[in-house]
This record gives C-alpha cells, sequence and structure tokens, in this order.
C-alpha cells in the first residue's frame, strides 16, 4: 500500500510536528464543514468532539462513544480556511487552500512523541480516504481503531516510517 498524502515530519521547539497534505475535488466551502460539524467528524474522523468546532472554546473530545473524553479546545477559528484544536495534549492544524481543481487540505499535527507520527499518518490517511468519499456524495463507514487494521493500515504505518526517516 502507498501513502498518497504528502508528508514531512520536523522538530519544532521539543515538539514533533507531522504535516500531510491532500487535494480534494472540492472547493473549501465544501471541505470545511466536515472539518467543523460535530455530526460530519462522526461520520469519519477520529476526533469526535460534544460539539462542533464553530467557536473558540473547551470541547470534550472522543473517538467513539463510550470512550472517557479527552479534553479539547478550539484555540483558532478562521472558516473556511484554517481550524487550530488542542486533541489531548495534541496540537491539530487544518488549512485549506483554494486549487483549480477545488481545494489542498494540510493537515499539521503537533505531538510530543516522534514514535507516533507514521502511526498517525497512517489513520489520518485511512480517515481522509473516507472523507474524500463522503464529501463526494459516497456512502462509506467509518474506519477508526481496530477497524483500521483490515484497511491497511500496518503497511501504511510501515509506509509512513520510511517516508518520515
Amino acid at each position: 500500500m502507498t501513502h498518497p498524502l504528502d508528508g514531512k515530519l520536523e522538530c519544532r521547539d521539543d515538539a514533533w510536528v507531522l504535516t500531510l497534505a491532500r487535494d480534494f475535488n472540492h472547493p473549501p466551502e465544501t471541505i470545511w464543514p466536515w472539518l467543523t460539524d460535530a455530526e460530519r467528524l462522526r461520520r469519519w474522523s477520529p476526533v469526535v468532539p460534544d460539539r462542533s468546532f464553530d467557536s473558540t472554546g473547551h470541547r470534550d473530545v472522543r473517538e467513539n462513544p463510550d470512550d472517557e473524553p479527552v479534553s479539547g479546545e478550539v484555540l483558532l477559528l478562521d472558516p473556511p480556511r484554517e481550524l487550530v484544536h488542542r486533541w489531548g495534549d495534541d496540537i491539530v492544524r487544518w488549512r485549506l487552500a483554494g486549487t483549480d481543481a477545488g481545494c489542498r487540505l494540510t493537515l499539521e499535527q503537533t505531538m510530543s512523541r516522534r514514535d507516533d507520527a507514521a502511526m498517525n499518518a497512517a489513520g489520518w490517511q485511512i480517515c481522509l480516504d473516507v472523507l474524500d468519499d463522503l464529501s463526494g456524495g459516497v456512502e462509506r463507514p467509518r474506519v477508526v481503531g481496530p477497524d483500521a487494521a483490515v484497511h491497511g493500515w500496518e503497511a501504511l504505518r510501515d509506509s509512513y516510517a520510511e517516508l518520515l526517516g
């Protein structure tokens, strides 16, 4: 399995920043609600807040409904261009930039442990595959946690480990 996402990993201010970029065939205004609306996030993302990312402030975040919540917080909101939120100890920055064919989504996840980068990149790729289908009107189930293994997560993780060094 290959990684179609542009990816890199760098150390900034004693933290590791994983950057992934993916092109979508839709303008930023189409993708933006998929990044901010709690109901839409529940359909594709591992980050599911108790209320939409439509204003700054605290959120409880779960991957699955029965999970214990982790603390989250919307730090910056600039629709439909940029969203920055905390997910536990990590900071996640989403940027959307228009292109001739739609938009480029750039995701930056700032984390304390370098070892998590390839694992996170593989998980995000699978989730973004689901987002790509859903935003194009193709129904598809959300793939997170153990379900990711049957969607090639391990091979993707190994591929990203090689790409990211």
